[in-house]
């Protein structure tokens, strides 16, 4: 999927099981990534497998929090709260834009 501006957008899927401490650290960790790292080419979309558990047989989510990267291919996911930002940006393959 592209913007405006013709770049990539990043679809990231964060999946968590209820307001936890460690899900709502997952969320703030992956928004502060993605404002430092992805400024306005990301979309995050969080799926709360308590409300939805059947949608974590779609991306086979195991443990949460995990987050799933849509797009852009391929598929790649990093389980944890995402505090390790080094971790992320690897697991993510992010590189500066």
């Amino acid at each position: 999927m592209k913007d405006e501006n013709n770049g990539e957008v990043w679809e990231l899927r964060l999946y968590v099981a209820g307001q936890t401490p460690k899900s709502i650290q997952a969320f703030a960790n992956l928004k502060r990534i993605c404002e430092e790292y992805l400024a306005g080419k990301y979309r995050i979309e969080v799926v709360d497998l308590m409300e939805n558990p059947q949608l974590a047989q779609g991306d086979q989510i195991l443990a949460v929090p995990t987050l799933v990267r849509k797009l852009p291919p391929p598929i790649k996911k990093i389980i944890g709260d995402l505090s390790n930002t080094e971790r992320v940006l690897v697991g993510l393959d992010v590189r500066q834009v």
